[in-house]
């Protein structure tokens, strides 16, 4: 049992040094110039400890965005999950945008928050979806929730409409990693950008 312990311990260190060499390494160089040699060697790790303990690139980008971002989210998208099922107050669009809003504006107050912004719109963009996470990473949720407040709207319009708020929000705080936010153009106000998101995914039905 010791023996199985030691391993378990093993595992963790491995996944956590690689995890901490990934974000330093993307805070100096930038997600483009870092390849998966450099992490294992920041790590002090051989040659395949990314892909044994990851899968990929991919994979480690994916567990390191769920360990710093989900606990940004989970706990306010459990309780509309819970209240768009009709428990405890009202459940309303504007609070679902709202809840999505107010992280990413935290987030884009520090140069590591953008950065991580920037690595989950480069990895979200291209599937929809971060591989090997959380529900919370993926769109099914969302649009349960949307469809729930929205019963007037068909299916595909709840799915796409969800679909092009979530890019525009990637699209907004996604943006390339800036030294500080003054050196890029200044971002929307939250209440405009929650307000704008809101109307887009209330709007009457096309017909």
């Amino acid at each position: 049992m010791e023996y199985d312990l030691n391993m378990v311990d093993d595992v963790v260190s491995t996944r956590a040094r690689l995890l901490a060499a990934a974000e330093r390494l993307f805070l100096d160089k930038g997600y483009e110039q870092v390849s998966v040699r450099a992490i294992n060697a920041e790590a002090g790790l051989n040659p395949g400890a990314v892909h044994y303990r990851f899968g990929s690139r991919e994979g480690l980008i994916a567990a390191l965005l769920e360990q710093e971002l989900s606990p940004l989210w989970a706990d306010r998208l459990d309780v509309l999950s819970r209240r768009s099922r009709g428990e405890g107050e009202p459940f309303e669009v504007g609070d679902l945008v709202t809840a999505l809003v107010e992280p990413f504006e935290e987030l884009s107050r520090s140069e590591k928050g953008r950065m991580l912004c920037h690595l989950l719109a480069r990895s979200a963009l291209r599937s929809g979806r971060l591989i090997n996470v959380s529900t919370w990473f993926g769109a099914a949720p969302f649009e349960v929730m949307l469809g729930r407040a929205l019963p007037h709207l068909p299916v595909r319009q709840v799915a796409d409409r969800w679909r092009l708020a979530f890019t525009l929000l990637l699209e907004v705080y996604g943006r390339a990693v800036t030294p500080a936010p003054a050196a890029a153009a200044p971002l929307p106000e939250t209440a405009t950008v929650v307000a704008f998101i809101t109307a887009g995914l209330t709007a009457p039905p096309h017909p």
